[in-house]
């Protein structure tokens, strides 16, 4: 996070110094009352233990998701310690307990204290449009990209084995193969060319998914419809389901890319109609 989001990560490391001296307290109470020697203890060998998700499963874990799931450690973390505390009859042992619950809870605090430190309105703003920047290039823009070349590039396919064939069914074959062959190559050519390191841009494989999911998805929206056996109506329905997804495809290039809607709307239109225009003149030649 240092990059994108400096205060967050400056917060982080003040709270991680206030846990290492934590933890050297405790090795000292530890070495008084059981020596050197620290037992091999896995998390199934404690009932009760926090059972929580590892972090790479979890990933992306975006800025405010980062906060919000530190201080949800913690109180998780006093929880289990005061019911812990609550079960043991060893004097010493419920003593630690409590005091472990105690630097848990001035933890939580600590949290609070150190984002309203770092975490000044002007940090916030410089992190959150950070964080709406990173959006657009791993979540926005590949899925974009994925949408526009599922609803423009099966068109000629779709259209023109309609026109050839007038069988809906036929049409409707070769609108899956197309969606869902265009999904997987644009799932994997996303995938294999960035690796996110160097552009920033997240997870290859998310990315991957994002866009594959997006191309299938815009493909499969104008293929449905000839699932009508009727072949006037299907192409009718389709037809309209094309003017929508364009509509779409221009809304959200309006919204987030910052594009005027009648400038996205015209560079989408004519893209999506020229598309169209060759399916129909050679599935009719």
């Amino acid at each position: 996070m240092r990059e994108s989001y400096p205060a967050t990560a400056a917060m982080f490391e003040e709270m991680r110094a206030e846990e290492v001296g934590h933890r050297d307290r405790l090795f000292e109470q530890f070495r008084e009352r059981f020596g050197e020697h620290i037992p091999l203890i896995r998390r199934e060998n404690v009932k009760g233990f926090l059972q929580r998700r590892p972090l790479w499963l979890i990933r992306p874990l975006g800025v405010n998701a980062a906060r919000k799931h530190a201080r949800m450690m913690e109180m998780e973390a006093v929880r289990f310690y005061q019911r812990a505390a609550d079960r043991v009859t060893h004097a010493g042992t419920r003593e630690l307990l409590n005091k472990l619950a105690d630097e848990e809870r001035k933890h939580t605090e600590t949290a609070g204290n150190l984002e309203e430190k770092h975490l000044t309105e002007h940090a916030r703003e410089r992190e959150d449009a950070s964080n709406k920047k990173l959006f657009l290039l791993q979540v926005i823009q590949p899925g974009l990209a994925g949408l526009m070349d599922g609803s423009v590039s099966t068109l000629a396919p779709l259209f023109a084995a309609a026109y050839a064939t007038h069988k809906t069914w036929d049409a409707f074959l070769v609108g899956m193969a197309a969606s869902v062959g265009a999904g997987i190559s644009m799932g994997f050519a996303e995938a294999l060319s960035d690796d996110g390191s160097l552009t920033g841009r997240g997870s290859p494989w998310i990315r991957g998914l994002v866009i594959g999911g997006m191309t299938t998805a815009g493909g499969l929206g104008h293929t449905l419809p000839f699932l009508i056996k009727t072949f006037q109506i299907a192409i009718t329905v389709a037809v309209f389901v094309v003017a929508v997804e364009l509509g779409v495809i221009s809304w959200i290039r309006h919204k987030y890319m910052d594009t005027p809607f009648l400038q996205a709307a015209f560079l989408v239109g004519v893209g999506g109609v020229l598309v169209f225009l060759t399916g129909i003149l050679i599935g009719s030649s």
